[in-house]
């Protein structure tokens, strides 16, 4: 049987940990069976803990205490330190199989964005550990406020999804604290973007900068591939379930899971 996988990325502060834990919480409550499998060798658990932790591996602080090494210097040391030793996350993932594994990345984007970190990781869990993988990237709802801002976070999105090339599903998070600025309305225009429409606002942008903003909404709507779906971490609008339902889907979740057994035919009287 193969086995499926969820690789949760985005900026950091964009809600990553907060989202694992949601989808976590939500499968025990229908009966679901999920790991969290932290990629982060400076994270700590929260809600949940972790199942398997890069830490018991190598930890970003022993890594800058000893090899004199800075945050960004040091989490490329614990990667490059993983990779040369995947197979202690072989033994760690063990016979995992029918079960969710959700993997919690760290909030450097440069590891999949201009590393290839994550993309050896990915190729190894899906020849040697069959696995049916996705990726959830998060974008923090903040970034709508500033169009500029939005672009940049579309341009990240859209560069983690050719360099993995994985099913992508991306989010936009903690949508909740926007709602008091925008409608479902006014939100909708950024959850399916059209980038020509956002760059013709001038005014928003430097003058100095307007056909570097073009080449890049023309570049974002070549490629036709960003649309987020909302997060809405609050107890009146949680939609965590939604979410899980296009990861299921992109991972072909269920039609890896073994067949149940029918139950007992009915019963027809002698006079049917």
């Amino acid at each position: 049987m193969s086995r499926t996988g969820v690789l949760v990325l985005g900026p950091a502060g964009a809600g990553k940990s907060t989202f694992c834990n949601g989808i976590i919480s939500h499968m025990q409550q229908i009966g679901r069976r999920a790991h969290l499998v932290n990629l982060d060798p400076a994270a700590d658990p929260q809600q949940y803990e972790f199942t398997i932790d890069i830490k018991d591996l190598i930890s970003l602080q022993d890594v800058m205490e000893e090899m004199e090494l800075g945050p960004n210097g040091g989490l490329l040391y614990c990667f490059e330190f993983l990779l040369n030793n995947l197979d202690w996350l072989d033994e760690e993932i063990g016979d995992y199989n029918d079960e969710y594994l959700i993997f919690d990345c760290p909030g450097q984007i440069e590891l999949y964005t201009h590393f290839p970190v994550l993309p050896t990781i990915v190729k190894h869990l899906q020849q040697s550990l069959n696995f049916n993988l996705c990726a959830c990237y998060l974008l923090e709802s903040q970034f709508i406020i500033d169009s500029s801002k939005f672009f940049s976070g579309t341009l990240s999105a859209m560069s983690a999804m050719i360099l993995l090339e994985l099913p992508h599903i991306n989010i936009l998070s903690k949508v909740d604290l926007i709602k008091s600025e925008y409608s479902k309305k006014q939100l909708k225009k950024f959850l399916n973007p059209d980038p020509l429409m956002l760059a013709k606002k001038e005014d928003e942008f430097n003058p100095k900068f307007s056909k570097l903003t073009n080449a890049i909404a023309n570049l974002v709507d070549d490629f036709g591939m960003v649309q987020f779906l909302p997060l809405d971490c609050s107890k009146e609008g949680n939609n965590i379930e939604t979410i899980l339902s296009y990861i299921d889907d992109v991972t072909q979740w269920s039609e890896a899971q073994e067949p149940k057994e029918p139950k007992d035919e009915i019963e027809f009287n002698e006079d049917d």
